[in-house]
Parts: structure tokens; C-alpha cells; sequence
């Protein structure tokens, strides 16, 4: 179990210190509980001499370090890139810099063919009214393109809202369905954009702000299966604040979303994160029947209260820089080296070094979990192991059990209590809380298993 360094030596830096609040939004803000301390946090220092002379990096070593503090905010930017996969930990300094050119030279190509399809991709504006008709008809009215800039949005959305939708009769009417939907999604971008983080100064630059409706509006097009949902933005600011080179943000997005694009894959008969909910059901069964039962008769069974929990990753329930905290943490834990090591088999025995050996003594969150008896409550198993941010939403209602169970009489009582926990939430309690409870989980669920069974988890 890794260390939290709680209480002793300085008092640390808020996270928050970093990421500049509005002056008329300082109280309309969560505060930040998480403190970057040093000898805890990872630091530039060791961050930078966590690389061997050539770039390679000694992942195994800061992956503890990040487990016992986070990430310092002046390189997190570099970290989130090795933690979310893109790039090999093994490669070169030379290696990665000719990925990253190849990489921005693809988005570069996707940017252009989004804007040869609509002009306003690229053009520093952000869209917040429809430009298509379901049919695929061009609407008319200009004041539908609004400029993003702290000044005029509030006024120009008001004032195009007024106007009545005029369909271009003389334009070219679109029939490829593809292009329909996609240009159908823009103005819901535009909207969420122009919602997300505004209470932080960066986005007061309308530059940022027409970053995050670019990288959104070319994710859409790329991923047609799942396209743009409300959500999305929230996951993808952070990006945009962190990495300076757009195309860097747009492929740290992009490789998060192939971890969480399935929450986003909803139909008429489940919401894409169906087995989320279904493990965090499980788990509560197991952990605490009485509140399982308890959730059951209030109608809570479903558990579809936690759902934003999971689309968002806690972004509502705690500050901007604690919600960076929050996810690093998770990824640390959650850091799975085998993709790089089945791709490179080949690999000399100089790379080799990094062993897998060294890094299992620091996840904690690994492909044993995938064994584990997760159908009590009709889950069916996943291709992956359970998220550790279903025992985060797990230690917030052990957190609030007591109140559920005295005070809760009914779906809305359910809902008022754990809202209470907005903007309120401990990041680093939170993840204490999980780590705690995965362990009991585990505990009690390997207890009921054969014992041939248990030597297969390790082998």
C-alpha cells in the first residue's frame, strides 16, 4: 500500500495555484484540497532525471512517485503524454520527437479536410447555432457564427436566438449522411465549449477557446461511431491547458477517449457505461449488502446516480487542479506496460531492462482483476479489469453511508445527499478510500474461490 504523506514537513502548494480563477468566480469555485509537496510530488528535478542519456525512461520510478504525490503542473503536460500511451517509455528522445512530427502532420491533414468541409474549422470562431438542416440544407443567417471572445458571447448568443432559422436555397444541399451528422454536431460543441472551465482566465483567451472547438469538431468527424457527446469538452480542456502545440492536445485526447469512448456508446436499452455501474453494483453487494439493500428499495438499484461520475471522471465533484491529481493517480495505478511490450517483442535486450517484474510492484490495477467475480449482480465480464474509479465512486458512498441510510427515503433524498458532494470531494482521500476498498473487495470475493483458481490471478 503506498504512502500519502499525510501531515509532517510543509504545509505544500494548493493545486489550484496553477490554473488562474476569474476574479468575479472565486467563490463560485471548489477549492482545492490536494497540496503539492516537495519530496512527494514529482518534480521537474525528478522528473528530468528519470531519463537515460539517449530519452529513455525509467517509467517504473515515476509511476511510484506519482502514486505518492502526483505530477508538479510544469511538466504535466510531458507526464500525461507517457501516461496515457503516446508514447513507448523506451523510446529514444530522437524517436519520440519524429512520432510527434508524424502525429501533428496527421491532425494537421484531418484539421484541413474538416475545414475543406466547413470553413469555420481553423477560423478562430466558435459555432453555437446550426449551420445544416437535418436534410442537409445550409442554413442561412450569419449571426449563427459567433466569434469567441469573452466579450460578445453572451450578448451574440441572445441576439442570433432571436432570429429565425433562413435555409439557403441557393447553396449546394449536402447528402452524405456522414457529413450531415457531423456538421449537425457543431453548434452542440460550440455550446459546451463556451460552458466548460469558464471560470478559469485561460479560456478568457479566445484562442483556447477555438482549440477546444477544433480538436472536438475533428475527433468528431474522425471517430464517426461515437462522434461528439456533452462530456467530451470537459475531458478534453485539460488537454488544451496543459500542452501548448495543439495536435499534442488533440492526440493526448484522443488516446484518453480510447479509453473511455465506450461510456459514450449509449443506445435506447443501456448507457455506455452499463458495466461500470454493474461492478460498482457488484462491488457494494459484496461490501456493504445493507446499503446495496438499502439503494434497492429506494430505487437506486441501477445505480444510474453515479453515472456523470463516470462520464466526466469526477471533474464536478472537485476542483480543476485536483481533478488533474485525480486522474493521474488513476492512470499511475492503472498503468498497463503490455501493449508497449507486445508490440516490440523484438526489442534488444539493452530496452528490455524494463521489466515487467519492476512494474508490477507499482499497479495496482492490473489484468488480475479481470478474474475476479464480478457477475454476483448479473455483470458480464469485460475486456478489461475493473476502473479504479468504480471503487472511487465506491469510498464516496462508503463515504456518505451513514447519511443514506438514516436520512434517504426516496431517489430524490438519494440524490440530494451525494450532490452534497460536489465541489466537495478529497482527491487524495478519495483515492485512499479505493486502493482500501479494492483490496477488501478483492479479499472477499478470492476468499470464495477455489483455490486452483487463485494461483491463476498471478500466472
Amino acid at each position: 500500500m503506498m504512502k500519502w504523506g499525510i501531515g509532517g514537513g510543509s504545509s505544500g502548494t494548493p493545486a489550484d495555484s496553477y490554473y488562474e480563477v476569474r476574479s468575479d468566480c472565486t467563490d463560485d469555485v471548489p477549492k482545492s484540497k490536494f497540496k503539492i509537496k516537495a519530496g512527494k510530488t514529482l518534480s521537474v528535478r525528478k522528473w528530468q532525471a528519470a531519463f537515460s542519456a539517449d530519452g529513455c525512461l525509467d517509467i517504473a520510478s515515476v509511476l511510484s512517485r506519482i502514486q505518492k504525490g502526483g505530477v508538479h503542473p510544469t511538466v504535466r503536460g510531458e507526464v500525461w503524454e507517457f501516461l496515457l500511451g503516446c508514447f513507448d517509455p523506451r523510446s529514444t528522445f530522437d524517436e519520440r520527437e519524429e512520432i510527434r512530427q508524424i502525429r501533428r502532420l496527421q491532425y494537421a491533414r484531418w484539421k484541413e479536410d474538416c475545414r475543406e468541409m466547413d470553413s469555420h474549422v481553423g477560423s478562430g470562431k466558435v459555432i453555437t447555432a446550426p449551420l445544416i438542416t437535418e436534410d442537409g440544407r445550409p442554413i442561412k443567417d450569419p449571426l449563427v457564427l459567433l466569434e469567441a471572445t469573452s466579450q460578445n458571447t453572451s450578448d451574440s448568443t441572445s441576439t442570433s436566438s432571436k432570429n429565425a432559422i433562413e435555409v439557403d436555397d441557393s447553396a449546394t444541399r449536402i447528402t452524405d449522411k456522414h457529413i450531415i451528422d457531423w456538421k449537425l454536431t457543431l453548434h452542440q460543441i460550440g455550446l459546451d465549449v463556451l460552458r466548460t472551465d469558464r471560470t478559469m482566465v485561460f479560456y478568457e483567451n479566445k484562442e483556447n477557446l477555438s482549440k477546444l472547438w477544433d480538436i472536438l469538431a475533428v475527433y468528431a468527424w474522425i471517430d464517426k461511431d461515437v462522434g461528439y457527446c456533452q462530456g467530451m469538452s470537459d475531458l478534453c480542456s485539460p488537454m488544451i491547458v496543459l500542452l501548448n502545440d495543439e495536435a499534442d492536445a488533440f492526440w493526448c485526447f484522443e488516446k484518453l477517449m480510447r479509453r473511455l469512448r465506450g461510456n459514450f456508446k449509449c443506445t435506447d436499452q443501456s448507457v455506455g457505461v452499463a458495466n461500470q455501474l454493474q461492478y460498482l453494483a457488484s462491488i457494494i453487494q459484496v461490501l456493504d449488502p445493507k446499503l446495496h439493500d438499502h439503494l434497492e428499495t429506494l430505487g437506486g438499484g441501477d445505480y444510474l446516480f453515479a453515472f456523470r461520475m463516470f462520464m466526466v471522471l469526477f471533474r464536478r465533484e472537485v476542483s480543476f487542479g485536483d481533478s488533474l491529481y485525480l486522474w493521474e493517480m488513476m492512470w499511475a495505478l492503472e498503468y498497463d506496460p503490455d501493449i508497449f511490450f507486445a508490440a516490440c517483442e523484438e526489442a534488444s535486450s539493452h530496452k528490455s531492462k524494463i521489466s515487467k517484474s519492476k512494474l508490477r510492484g507499482v499497479r495496482h490495477f492490473t489484468k488480475r482483476d479481470k478474474d475476479k467475480d464480478n457477475t454476483k449482480n448479473g455483470a458480464e465480464d469485460t475486456e478489461g479489469p475493473v476502473p479504479i474509479s468504480v471503487f472511487m465512486v465506491a469510498s464516496v458512498l462508503k463515504e456518505k453511508r451513514e447519511k443514506l441510510l438514516q436520512e434517504a427515503r426516496g431517489l430524490d433524498d438519494l440524490i440530494r445527499i451525494l450532490n452534497d458532494v460536489n465541489g466537495n470531494l478529497d482527491a487524495k482521500k478519495a483515492c485512499a478510500g479505493a486502493l482500501k476498498l479494492h483490496k477488501k473487495y478483492l479479499k472477499k470475493v478470492q476468499a470464495k474461490k477455489p483455490q486452483t483458481v487463485l494461483f491463476n490471478l498471478t500466472g
